[in-house]
């Protein structure tokens, strides 16, 4: 089985650093995709493009998406499904869920994303104006933090306004895995959304938004239930 992992906004296959050895180490050929975040001429079609090339040759594949990477997830998956490709399912991971047709742009204020993310940290006792160190490092050791910010890239325009461009989800197994500790996107919110736009329940690991650098391990075991 290939695993294929999609980053969020930013598009650094750094962020799968962790998670790669632990999958390998199982059996299983992981890939980390690298997502050209910060070209201006690049929407979702691009990046799903990059994210096909890695699965070249590949039997089977399960797609792995966080964040942001849960549009290019969508549209990956189907793709593949249309080819005749074995997808062996659709993992989100504190992910932004789309529906057919919406922008991740458009995404934000159909969850009320930001509502939930306000009501958060309201509870939690953190800033509510958006802090990098608030709301994606606080769990992330110096050395993890250092090597994140040296890959790190501005997310340009040209995705947000691209849509997930399928009339209807492809046929495989979904699933989606929720940082208990996330403060970008609640777990209150990433299980409320993934009731209503998937019919499923989160599995919840431990960690924030970057759960996969954080509890590496953690999330490694979650992609892998079947």
């Amino acid at each position: 089985m290939r695993i294929v992992l999609l980053p969020g906004a930013g598009g650094a296959a750094a962020y799968w650093d962790k998670v790669v050895p632990i999958l390998e180490a199982e059996g299983h050929e992981a890939v980390a995709v690298e997502l050209p975040a910060d070209d201006e001429a690049a929407g979702l079609p691009e990046y799903v493009e990059v994210a096909h090339a890695a699965c070249a040759g590949a039997e089977e594949v399960l797609v792995v998406a966080q964040s942001m990477g849960g549009f290019t997830g969508v549209l990956l998956a189907d793709r593949l499904v249309r080819e005749g490709r074995t997808v062996l399912g659709l993992v989100f991971l504190n992910a932004m869920v789309p529906l057919p047709g919406e922008t991740p742009g458009e995404w934000w204020d159909a969850v009320d994303s930001e509502g939930a993310r306000l009501a958060a940290a309201e509870a939690g006792g953190y800033p509510t104006d958006f802090e990098l160190d608030a709301y994606f490092l606080h769990d992330l050791d110096e050395d993890t933090r250092a090597l994140l910010m040296q890959g790190g890239k501005d997310e340009v325009e040209a995705a947000f306004v691209s849509p997930c461009d399928v009339e209807a989800y492809p046929d495989v197994p979904v699933r989606a895995v929720a940082g208990a500790e996330d403060r970008f996107f609640p777990l209150a919110l990433q299980q409320r959304v993934a009731r209503e736009r998937l019919g499923v329940e989160p599995t919840v690991v431990p960690g924030g938004h970057l759960a996969a650098l954080s509890y590496p391990a953690d999330v490694a075991r979650a992609l892998l239930l079947t």
